[in-house]
């Protein structure tokens, strides 16, 4: 941990700003933006396509954005990358996931508390090793940025040399992410334990060193209430009483026989969102990790707090969690974010994230509109996260996290895209069936990454 640390700390913050592109770049193709919630507002007045458009990136900024024939005419100095008919977007935001269980994704498995004792506590007892930490980092960092994903919220895990290893990886790519020490103090593998003190004094000392360098956020981070004594959620509940500047996150309600066992562990609550909201873990801020199985009491609660709850749709799927109700969420004025849940989901790509929540709300009697889909991994998770001032959809003054997508990158999106009667049309099947051969350019900050 210490030569980590050592090393992540002696970087300057010339380091970073040298990676990020001070000269005036114009980047054209087709644009899709955000300017509202399209489950709240008509899809015409939520999004804009402009068929030939242009991004202007100035010092890692986003300066300008419509029109290519207006940029190119406004900023004739600006230095051009042309992508053709490729479309422009804000970078995937992935707002849950475990980067310690890159290593195991697709796992084969039974029920969520199987998966965890057969794959990955195993695999996160592993990470008091920085070497393996670092290593496993580079690797999941580097796999979510061949997705297109440009911010990710992680868990690490008890091991402050896992938070240490994937701050500096991610410092390294200039990427704005969040991260925090997984805190566990009871039915955990001993080895995976932590206690009280050890969990708030770790998770402050780290929050303290990480939060706010460069594009780094803290998160303040209980697995689930089931691994953590009521003393340890005080404890975490305080010190984000503190630090309320930092997100919160957890996971709630993935499974039935999950919430029966929260709340025989914790009797006095009346539902398993009380099992936090009793120790200061619930309002804006705060993300809930799965939320499948929600009360009436618990629907009301989080959209009232401004909390938000996050839809894992492949992970659901693979463990045999359940359906969503993401229609019904929206409805009721929830904040609802989108992720891959690697490694109990099953793909780091947002788009097959994307396929599947489309699938499941099929299952559950609603067709979402592709702008809605994009949205969640887009702007609606930099929202949940609270960084839609930074990130989330092409906008002058954001952040340059953007991505070029491929909208005919195998023979069968090709020939189906060929037959679109709109943009909309064009988009979908990329949503349905495409991978990491439709991200055809990355950048970060500014700054392309291959």
């Amino acid at each position: 941990m210490h030569d980590l640390a050592t090393t992540a700390m002696h970087q300057s913050h010339c380091d970073v700003r040298a990676r990020v592109v001070t000269a005036k770049t114009l980047i054209l193709g087709q644009t899709l933006t955000f300017a509202d919630d399209p489950f709240k507002v008509p899809v015409a007045e939520a999004a804009i396509h402009e068929p030939r458009g242009g991004v202007l990136i100035e010092d890692g900024l986003i300066a300008a954005v419509g029109p290519a024939d207006d940029l190119q005419h406004a900023h004739p100095d600006a230095i051009v990358t042309d992508m053709g008919s490729r479309l422009l977007t804000a970078g995937f935001v992935d707002s849950h996931a475990h980067y310690p269980q890159t290593a195991i994704i697709a796992s084969w498995g039974k029920r969520l508390v199987d998966w965890l004792n057969t794959y990955t506590f195993p695999e996160e007892a592993r990470f008091s090793d920085a070497d393996y930490a670092r290593e496993t980092a580079e690797r999941y960092l580097d796999l979510t940025l061949m997705n297109g994903t440009t911010t990710v919220c992680s868990f690490c895990t008890i091991h402050p040399e896992s938070v240490e290893a994937f701050f500096v990886e991610a410092r390294k790519r200039g990427l704005r992410a969040m991260a925090g020490k997984t805190c566990m103090d009871q039915n955990a593998p001993e080895d995976l334990r932590d206690t009280v003190q050890s969990s708030h004094d770790d998770s402050k000392r780290l929050l303290e060193r990480w939060h706010g360098v460069d594009r780094l956020g803290y998160a303040i981070t209980p697995r689930f209430s089931p691994t953590s004594t009521p003393e340890q959620l005080e404890a975490l509940g305080a010190l984000w009483a503190e630090h309320p500047e930092c997100v919160m996150q957890t996971h709630l309600s993935e499974q039935t026989d999950e919430v029966e066992w929260a709340l025989s562990l914790h009797p006095e609550a009346r539902d398993y969102l009380e099992t936090y909201e009793m120790h200061g873990l619930v309002g804006e801020g705060a993300l809930f990790g799965h939320a499948i199985h929600l009360t009436e009491r618990e629907r009301a609660r989080i959209a009232e707090t401004g909390a938000s709850v996050v839809h894992c749709p492949t992970s659901n799927t693979f463990i045999g969690s359940g359906l969503f109700d993401l229609t019904g969420l929206a409805a009721c004025g929830m904040r609802i974010a989108l992720a891959t849940d690697t490694g109990g989901g099953s793909s780091f790509s947002m788009l097959r994230t994307m396929a599947a929540a489309y699938e499941i709300a099929q299952l559950r009697g609603a067709a979402l509109h592709p702008a809605q889909l994009y949205w969640l991994a887009t702007a609606g998770s930099a929202r949940a996260m609270r960084l839609d001032g930074k990130i989330g959809t092409l906008a002058p003054g954001l952040e340059a996290d953007l991505i070029a997508l491929d909208l005919a990158s195998t023979a069968a999106i090709a020939q189906r895209a060929s037959r679109a009667e709109d943009f909309w049309e064009t988009l979908f099947p990329t949503i349905m069936m495409g991978d990491d051969r439709a991200v055809a350019q990355v950048w970060v900050a500014g700054r392309t990454t291959r």
